[in-house]
């Protein structure tokens, strides 16, 4: 097989080791070549050191390559994973965080939603259309598969700059239903049928059934879920959530909270801070020896399906796919056709066929709705360069309570983050 596998952002040992370590384990994709590229040439070639010791040693059928060069890297690629930041990321994410609640703006979090995701979408989408500009002129019918947050928003501005580019968003945030649906239920999960899907880190159980009888399983859900997740941190909005839409949450106060206005009422703000706290550390712990990590590939928390959907490509086995995030064609008919979704697919040969999710909710359904000139203005900021655009988007956003707040937050994050938002004028 000549499959040419690019890897964006390979320095990181978290995601270019453990991407590797899936791909070594596949006999479907044997006889690729897969190909490490960073901007950091120490990191790049920590990793590729690695990556040759365990091919020599266990005699693996890949061939390596390893390049600063991204035109390089991107010639004749078949597929294209992206996971890069921008500056010291956590510096960066507690400025995007901090500075907006300094003014008085009631987010609950920084990543993706609110004005914390405006401000790393401003950082993380130029460099990202950057990759994707020489796609278009050196691949362009390779596969692009987005690892990196803000997902919906970069999805979005790529797909705004080249909307024939085959770009797909992947985030490992769907993995909490296989694992908490079997014990809410007692019953296994080969015995469940469930359909999820919204706005990343936005998403809704849509349905779900038992397979044996083919009944409908949301009544139970609704019954026990209380319960059982009362224990679990971050669960205030989340319970909230459950009750007021009767729909359960794929994820957590943390990312949910970051879209809706009221969150700051009922989220678990203590367990927000643990997370945050928690996360941190993890990744700026002492690593797990580079070898291990190769050895283990991508965590459970980490799993992003990158092996399967490549062999369900490259061998025409069609997969299953509980979430991926494409252009709107009619999945979630509440919403217009350029906003990113995020809903289940079926891959094959042909490439990534989105399921539509039919009846989905209203009530939830509008507040997807209010991120919609969110993403528009997002995108237009970032093409644009525009300061003014930049405002418009935070004063669409839902989070946003105060017109002086959001000027004063953005000409603070303006000054603060210059190195990489000198752009924005």
């Amino acid at each position: 097989m000549n499959t040419r596998i690019v890897l964006v952002g390979a320095g990181s040992a978290m995601f270019g080791l453990g991407a590797l370590g899936d791909i070594f384990k596949s006999e479907k994709l044997a006889g690729s070549t897969v190909v490490l590229h960073d901007i950091n040439p120490t990191a790049l070639e920590r990793v590729a050191g690695y990556a040759r010791q365990v091919i020599v040693e266990k005699e693996l059928p890949y061939q390596l390559e390893a390049t600063t060069s991204r035109r390089e890297a991107l010639e004749g690629a078949d597929f294209i994973f992206i996971s890069i930041e921008v500056g010291d990321r956590y510096a960066l994410w507690e400025q995007d965080w901090q500075i907006p609640l300094q003014y008085g703006i009631p987010q609950v979090y920084g990543e993706n939603g609110g004005p914390g995701g405006l401000f790393h979408s401003l950082r993380i989408i130029p460099p990202i259309l950057e990759i994707c500009g020489d796609i278009q002129t050196l691949c362009p019918e390779a596969y692009v598969f987005n690892l990196s947050n803000p997902l919906s928003r970069i999805c979005h501005a790529v797909h705004r700059q080249y909307p024939e580019l085959k770009i797909v968003g992947l985030c490992h945030e769907i993995a909490s239903l296989p694992k908490h649906l079997p014990r809410l239920l007692e019953t296994p999960l080969s015995n469940l049928s469930f359909q999820a899907g919204g706005l990343n880190h936005f998403s809704i159980l849509t349905e779900i059934h038992y397979r044996d009888t083919g009944a409908d399983a949301y009544p139970d859900v609704r019954e026990r879920a209380p319960e059982y997740f009362a224990p679990l941190p971050e669960r205030g909005l989340f319970q909230l959530i459950l009750e007021r839409f009767g729909y359960l949450p794929i994820t957590t106060d943390s990312h949910f909270g970051e879209y809706i206005h009221w969150a700051q009422e009922v989220a678990d703000h203590e367990g927000i801070l643990d997370f945050y706290t928690n996360y941190k550390q993890s990744c700026l712990a002492p690593e797990m020896p580079p070898l291990k990590r190769l050895a283990q590939g991508t965590s459970e928390a980490e799993h992003w399906n990158l092996v399967p959907i490549m062999e369900s490509i490259v061998a025409d086995e069609p997969l299953e796919e509980l979430a991926v995030n494409v252009p709107n064609a009619g999945f979630i008919k509440a919403l217009p056709a350029q906003m990113i979704v995020e809903i289940p697919a079926v891959i094959d040969s042909d490439g990534v066929h989105g399921v539509t999710l039919e009846n989905y909710p209203l009530g939830f359904a509008g507040l997807l709705q209010n991120q919609v000139a969110v993403h528009e203005l997002t995108t237009e900021a970032v093409l644009t360069g525009s300061r003014e655009v930049a405002l418009q988007a935070l004063l669409v956003d839902p989070v946003v309570n105060s017109v002086q707040a959001a000027e004063e937050t953005l000409d603070t994050i303006l000054r603060r983050q210059a190195r990489y938002l000198d752009y924005i004028h």
